[in-house]
């Protein structure tokens, strides 16, 4: 059975404190508690706006715990508003077990929409935003690392990072190191005073990183993996080659062989075109 209190989910500005919406102000005005990523930092934010409201300490590290806590607290009536340092909760934040287990409870959440730094940077980043894939933080173990970038590397659609600045020249290298030259846009403080936008390709980045200043958690947007198109062949003309070769002498494989490398077609394909003519 529902309970009528709820978890509300927050989304708190980036960088600009004007970005907050209006539907949130007005939820941290009316819940109960407020769990914060931390207390230090949304403590500056409800002074802006003028609430007091008692705080909830939860974060990566007590996450799984302090669940269990909040829980109780809604079930009993009190509605609790959950808020991350900055943008939306559960997204490279603490909030994603808080609630897969309140769902699990049967205790309703409320997501209210708002200010996401990775929507912010796709949008502007004026590469395709019709697919994406949001990847965050890559791993800090170099092996896990890798691989995932290795899986990443036939996806066609804009992929998505999140990187610290002490990181982003070695993540860099890796992208360029695994995936190939690529187009790329590097976000960093975003809707704030100093707001920048790289756009180049991860060869000129990886050779050149003075041009990306490193302050600030960045935004990585990278271009897909460009669909290999196959060539259209003049088939007349190809089994006319096919046949100049076969009179040759030429083994049927040989034949393959040049016709691949003549046209730019598989090998396979060509080996196929040859055997059906001879």
């Amino acid at each position: 059975m529902k309970t009528l209190a709820k978890l509300y989910v927050c989304p708190t500005p980036i960088g600009n404190l004007e970005d907050i919406t209006l539907r949130t102000i007005r939820t941290l005005e009316e819940v109960d508690y407020i769990a914060a990523e931390d207390t230090r930092h949304t403590i500056k934010l409800l002074n802006h706006l003028n609430i007091k409201k008692p705080f909830i300490s939860l974060h990566e590290h007590n996450e799984a715990f302090k669940s269990k806590e909040l829980i109780e607290l809604i079930t009993s009536g009190h509605d609790v508003a959950l808020v991350s340092d900055a943008g939306m909760p559960g997204i490279s934040d603490p909030g994603e077990k808080l609630i897969k287990q309140c769902i699990e409870s049967e205790v309703e959440v409320v997501t209210l929409p708002g200010p996401s730094a990775f929507i912010t940077a796709l949008v502007n980043s004026g590469l395709d935003t019709s697919r994406f894939t949001f990847i965050g933080f890559l791993d800090r173990n170099n092996k896990t690392r890798k691989e995932t970038i290795e899986a990443l590397k036939a996806r066609q659609e804009t992929l998505i990072f999140y990187e610290a600045p002490h990181r982003i020249e070695k993540t860099i290298s890796e992208l360029f190191e695994i995936l190939g030259d690529r187009k790329i846009v590097i976000a960093r403080e975003l809707t704030k005073k100093y707001e920048q936008y790289i756009r180049t390709s991860l060869r000129s980045l990886s050779e050149d990183f003075s041009m990306l200043e490193h302050r600030g958690e960045m935004v990585i947007i990278l271009e897909g993996a460009i669909e290999e198109v196959e060539p259209e062949i003049n088939k007349e003309a190809v089994e006319k080659r096919i046949k100049e070769l076969l009179l040759q002498d030429l083994s049927t494989k040989e034949v393959a062989k040049q016709i691949a490398i003549e046209y730019k077609i598989k090998k396979n394909d060509a080996y196929a075109l040859a055997l059906g003519i001879k």
